[in-house]
C-alpha cells in the first residue's frame, strides 16, 4: 500500500517538527516545507500529496493566499487541506472554509485533535502486521 502523504507547511521548525511527528506515529509521510512558496512547489510535484497542513501566517504569502492558489489550480484543487494558525484574528477559521479549507485548527494543536482531523482528510493506511 502507498503511505498517505502528508504536506506540512510551516515556518515554524519546532512545530513543524511536532506536527511531523505525531503524523508520523499516525501512519502517515509528512513532508515538511518552511514557506508558501515551498507549499505550492511541491503540492504540484508528482506525486501530489494526499493531503496538506498549512500554517496561515508563513514567509513568502500567508496560508491563506497559498490555500486560494492551491485551489484555482486543477492539479491541487481536489487535495484536502487542513490550515493552522497560532494567530488571534477570530474570523480566520471562516475566512478558511470560505476559500476552501476542509479543516481548521488554533495552535497549540494537541496530537489528538490533529489525529482526528487528519482521519476526516484522508485516513493513514492500515497498520502494518
Amino acid at each position: 500500500m502507498a503511505p498517505v502523504r502528508v504536506l506540512v507547511a510551516d515556518d515554524d521548525r519546532v512545530v513543524s517538527a511536532q506536527l511531523c511527528g505525531i503524523l508520523r506515529a499516525a501512519g502517515y509521510s509528512p513532508m515538511p516545507v518552511f514557506d508558501s512558496i515551498q507549499a505550492i512547489m511541491f503540492a504540484m510535484r508528482d506525486p501530489s500529496p494526499n493531503a496538506i497542513i498549512l500554517d496561515v501566517n508563513m514567509p513568502g504569502g500567508t496560508g491563506l493566499e497559498t490555500l486560494r492558489k492551491l485551489r484555482m489550480s486543477a492539479k491541487t484543487m481536489h487535495i484536502p487541506v487542513l490550515v493552522v494558525t497560532g494567530g488571534t484574528d477570530p474570523n480566520v477559521a471562516e475566512t478558511a472554509a470560505e476559500i476552501g479549507a476542509d479543516d481548521f485548527l488554533r495552535k497549540p494543536i494537541e496530537p489528538d485533535a490533529l489525529r482526528e482531523a487528519m482521519v476526516k482528510l484522508v485516513p493513514p493506511p492500515p497498520a502494518k502486521r
